[in-house]
This record gives structure tokens, sequence and C-alpha cells, in this order.
């Protein structure tokens, strides 16, 4: 549809769309007379997380004889960006336990993390989270 002369686009589809009361779950924007509706960062959090429980996946850094503690700990601060005391936490648990769950996610991402540590040198495996 053509708006008809003198009227710009706002003004017409304005006229022509009926768009709901305003919600505080839906933000409506208009560009160029086209309509876009967002949902909101809540429930994206809520099907983020119902998507990450269903396709979990782990990335598990083992324990080996190489690589010292301390070089453990910088990995773990420098890749994953862990506070100094969460990365001794999980470079104890590689240490005592002969493993440690560094990430969660979906598989792809949990692909690049494994690759990320075997160029670190660490060794490091991925698998479906509960397994």
């Amino acid at each position: 549809m053509l708006a008809p002369r003198g009227a710009t686009d706002d003004e017409f589809m304005a006229t022509k769309v009926r768009l709901p009361a305003r919600r505080p779950h839906l933000r409506v924007r208009t560009y160029s007379g086209r309509v876009t509706v967002q949902t909101a960062p809540e429930e994206l959090a809520a099907a983020e997380q119902s998507i990450s429980t269903a396709d979990a996946w782990v990335t598990i850094v083992w324990n080996d004889p190489v690589n010292l503690m301390s070089y453990v700990t910088y990995v773990f601060r420098s890749y994953f960006g862990h506070p100094q005391a969460r990365a001794e936490t999980l470079m104890r648990q590689v240490h005592e336990q002969g493993r440690a769950v560094v990430s969660t996610g979906n598989r792809e991402r949990m692909e690049v993390d494994v690759q990320a540590m075997h160029s670190y040198g660490l060794w490091a495996t991925l698998q479906r989270s509960g397994d």
C-alpha cells in the first residue's frame, strides 16, 4: 500500500496498523513504516536456559605430568577470565582429582574451548553434561 499524498509513511502506518497495547515484555520500534517486535531480555534468558540445558556440553581439563600448576592457573585466568581464586580452585581440582570442568555451553563453543586448551598445551576433552 502506498501512503496518500501529503501523508508520511509513519502517519499512514499508524492509521492502518493497530499495535497492541504496550506490554513490558515487548518493545515495539518502527523504522520506515515497518514494525519490529523484540523479545525482552528476561524471556531471551529463559529461552537460552531451556536450550542450553537441552544441549549442554562441558569442557574438561585433565591432569598431566608436564604443566606446572602456576601455568594452568595462568591459562584459566587468561583464556576463561576467571578471577585468581576461581582459577586456583580449578587448578587444584585438576591436580587432586585428575580433572575439572572449566566451561559449559553448546557443543560448538566447547569445541573451541577444547582447541584453545590444546593450543596452550593442556589435555582437554568435551562431553555432554551429566554423562
